[in-house]
């Protein structure tokens, strides 16, 4: 049997079970239409809410406390830096070594490029190459 006729025989046999003009479907079909833009206008209306609470929430509090904690930290470096400078001062311009712990920079195997760190900073941290 061709497409066609199966197709045909079987649109005989099963007509279709609605139309498009029934009144019902037409209320159904708009009901569910206002529901569905209710829904967006809502989502919108929530995502400006929360664009607008986020907006003061950066203006008002994020950037003084910013400005605030930025400033505390200023004043400890600098108080920091004058207490380096005070010890420089009294160790003839070298800040003076800590004590070699034994649990402190503990190596198992020598970097490859010696004793200290890559990032090794001979102003604030202790020379690793140099025996006691």
């Amino acid at each position: 049997m061709s497409l066609l006729a199966r197709r045909a025989l079987l649109r005989a046999r099963f007509p279709a079970a609605r139309s498009f003009s029934d009144a019902a479907a037409d209320k159904a079909v708009a009901e569910a239409h206002a529901k569905w833009l209710a829904n967006a206008a809502a989502v919108e209306h929530h995502a400006l809410e929360t664009t607008d609470f986020w907006r003061k929430m950066s203006y008002y509090v994020c950037i003084p406390a910013l400005a605030i904690f930025g400033t505390y930290v200023y004043n400890v470096e600098i108080e920091h830096g004058a207490h380096n400078q005070h010890l420089m001062d009294e160790n003839d311009g070298k800040l003076p070594q800590p004590p070699r712990y034994e649990y402190l920079n503990v190596r198992r195997k020598p970097y490859p490029w010696g004793a200290n760190s890559l990032f090794y900073n001979p102003k604030t941290q202790r020379d690793m190459s140099i025996e006691d």
